[in-house]
């Protein structure tokens, strides 16, 4: 008896109702992630604008940025948000310039920054560049980040002056894949 019942379940099993798959449906299958990354960090205190006893008022540094060499990611991406926030703790007001460089260290576009100084108070500067369509094309052809960092006249600085200047950065990246 048990095993007519096996038999008849097993049969039931091999007799369902089945449909004919289209695979031709992959087709039409449409993406949209959305990527959050850091983008670029630092943190100076004070006390670096002063070498030996003297302020330096400009600083300069230079990333290589080349995330958009990658064919994929450079045909799928359709829109990048980048927001920055800058902490100034220092009691002197900067401009930080950010330049969007080409392979032949051409600037291509730039971000700037007017910095408070610092009064006690919280100072947080934000700002968000929205990079689509012909702005998204300069952003692509980004390879390299510089960054300007401009100190304003002011109260002097010493070796012993308390307080930094921070950048934090992000980039959420929109592609759709097909």
């Amino acid at each position: 008896m048990n095993k007519i019942i096996g038999i008849f379940i097993l049969s039931i099993f091999l007799f369902s109702c089945s449909s004919n798959l289209d695979f031709n449906q992959v087709n039409d299958l449409k993406l949209e992630p959305v990527i959050i990354s850091n983008l670029a960090t630092f943190d100076v205190p004070a006390n670096q604008f002063v070498i030996n006893g003297a302020e330096q008022s400009v600083f300069f540094d230079t990333e290589t940025f080349d995330v958009f060499r990658d064919t994929f990611f450079n045909t799928s991406l359709v829109k990048t948000d980048l927001y920055f926030e800058i902490d100034n703790t220092i009691n002197r007001a900067y401009t930080i310039d950010m330049y969007f460089l080409n392979g032949s260290n051409s600037n291509l576009y730039t971000v700037s920054f007017n910095i408070p100084a610092y009064t006690g108070v919280e100072n947080l500067v934000t700002q968000t560049e929205i990079f689509e369509n012909a702005k998204l094309d300069v952003l692509k052809k980004t390879r390299k980040i510089a960054f300007k960092v401009t100190m304003l006249p002011g109260p002097a600085l010493t070796e012993s002056s308390p307080g930094s200047l921070k950048l934090r950065s992000s980039a959420t990246v929109y592609l759709v894949v097909q």
